[in-house]
């Protein structure tokens, strides 16, 4: 009896802390202050198009700042990696407000473009990995685009997709493309 009492006493002691910590997270999503356009997260496939053509309005039209915003979880990471020339590989990490600064800088590029050409994707319950393969026009007048590797993480609430963070990678000489990642996968969400 003496032993149950205490086991109940420790039990009935670290209710309410559990209580306290299950109530003290806070839910990113609801700290968003940008509505997006329902259309633009209502699905992967709606939201990955979204975020090609908001990237590319803002790179080469200064315009869309908010579009691009409303598609990420507050505290969202974009990290461009990339190769020195003494081969040291190097990863910049950035607030979307940083990306966006910088993508708004300078003067429009008439006829940037950067579109998804290949998708793969692997989903457990509501988080999703997607490796996003693109292709990047310089300017109107590019006839070689840039290809790369976009790691995209989302991440869905139950009302919509969201995206937490892009980690990208461009092909080199020396780094093509795997042909698996050139393959068009379909997505079901």
């Amino acid at each position: 009896m003496k032993h149950s009492v205490v086991i109940l006493l420790m039990m009935s002691s670290l209710l309410p802390s559990s209580r306290l910590m299950s109530q003290s997270i806070v839910n990113a999503t609801s700290t968003a202050t940008i509505a997006p356009n329902p259309g633009d997260v209502a699905s992967v496939d709606a939201l990955i198009a979204a975020l090609y053509d908001a990237n590319t309005n803002l790179v080469d039209q200064k315009r869309d700042a908010d579009r691009f915003r409303s598609l990420f979880v507050p505290g969202a990471r974009l990290m461009p990696t990339s190769r020195a020339a003494n081969g040291k590989a190097a990863i910049s990490i950035e607030t979307v407000d940083d990306y966006v600064r910088m993508a708004s800088s300078g003067p429009p590029r008439h006829g940037f473009s950067e579109r998804e050409i290949a998708r793969t994707s692997q989903a457990f319950g509501n988080i999703m990995q997607i490796f996003s393969t693109y292709e990047t026009h310089v300017d109107s007048t590019d006839t070689r685009p840039h290809r790369g590797i976009n790691s995209i993480q989302l991440f869905n609430d139950g009302a919509r997709w969201w995206v937490v963070g892009v980690l990208w990678n461009v092909e080199r000489p020396d780094q093509p493309i795997p042909a698996a990642f050139l393959k068009r996968s379909p997505t079901r969400h």
